[in-house]
């Protein structure tokens, strides 16, 4: 039985890793790929996580799989199919066996919405981005689109109008789901243009994102935009359809737990992506990691 099992390999996962490892604990990581990282392998540059600007995605990633390598983590590869709490011990079912542990982490991260258009998974990482804050800079002074209606789309055309040259904002509807405060500050931008009932059907390109298809559903017409990127803010997905009935969720899926990462079920922890916060990022996840191994050191301390 490990003292702590970690579910995840991304930057949450990994963190705690890290710090498990530091603490003299015995764990392991499960996850269903092969290859760390989590959404981070997705992201063609970081240029926001502290000590190493422009690093690949995936480069950060072989460093951070690196570290807890050389602490000497366990690695399990295997799909997770159900969680059992029973009390003192968890048990965590895979395709290929079962695994026993004192304390559970859940870093399974979530998915960004995708369009699930033409060149979309072609172009990821090549113009096409989930993240403004992450990728913004590398399009400065350039025209980008940002895909959605509600706050976050609406706070990253804001975001962008700040760093490009020209922003458009497609939403399928003639009117925006975002807070009034965020709209207002949106409508007052000059270089922001707003096209009302479009949907984008296909993002084109070669190496990089070139143009991309919008169809307008009020005058059913077909047309095309010339942009270096694009930004898809249409929600997130989170991971937890597994801890459903485990853990308490909110109304969107997010796993409630504060900074301490402590979750309504005793020994078991949220950190990353998954968990109810305001901000998700690398960095944040990274912490979130720390944050879950000090808790998991107090419960396993009580016991």
């Amino acid at each position: 039985m490990y003292d702590v099992l970690i579910l995840g390999a991304g930057p949450a996962g990994l963190g705690a890793a890290i710090y498990a490892a530091r603490a003299g604990l015995s764990l392991a990581v499960i996850d269903q790929s092969p290859i760390s990282g989590g959404q981070v392998l997705n992201t063609y540059e970081v240029d926001n996580y502290l000590g190493l600007m422009g690093e690949t995605g995936g480069g950060l990633s072989d460093k951070f799989r690196e570290h807890a390598d050389k602490l000497g983590t366990e690695f399990i590869t295997d799909e997770v199919q159900s969680v059992e709490d029973k009390g003192d011990k968890k048990i965590v079912h895979g395709y290929e066996g079962d695994y026993e542990a004192k304390t559970l982490i859940l870093a399974t991260g979530a998915a960004h919405s995708k369009l699930g258009v033409p060149g979309e998974e072609k172009l990821s990482g090549m113009g096409v981005s989930y993240c403004a804050t992450c990728d913004g800079a590398f399009f400065k002074n350039r025209t980008v689109a940002v895909v959605g209606g509600g706050d976050v789309a609406v706070e990253d055309a804001i975001f962008l109008s700040k760093l490009c040259k020209k922003v458009y904002l497609i939403h399928r509807r003639d009117s925006l789901r975002a807070v009034k405060s965020l709209q207002e500050q949106l409508f007052a931008k000059e270089n922001v243009e707003i096209l009302w009932d479009s949907e984008v059907t296909e993002i084109c390109g070669t190496n990089a994102v070139e143009k991309i298809m919008l169809y307008n559903k009020k005058k059913q017409q077909t047309s095309e935009l010339e942009v270096g990127g694009i930004f898809i803010a249409v929600g997130i997905v989170p991971n937890t359809e597994l801890f459903r009935g485990l853990v308490e969720l909110d109304e969107r899926g997010y796993i409630k737990a504060g900074e301490d990462c402590v979750t309504s079920c005793k020994g078991i922890f949220a950190a990353g992506d998954i968990r109810l916060k305001p901000m998700r990022q690398i960095i944040t996840a990274v912490a979130d990691g720390a944050n879950a191994i000090y808790a998991v050191q107090g419960e396993l301390q009580k016991n």
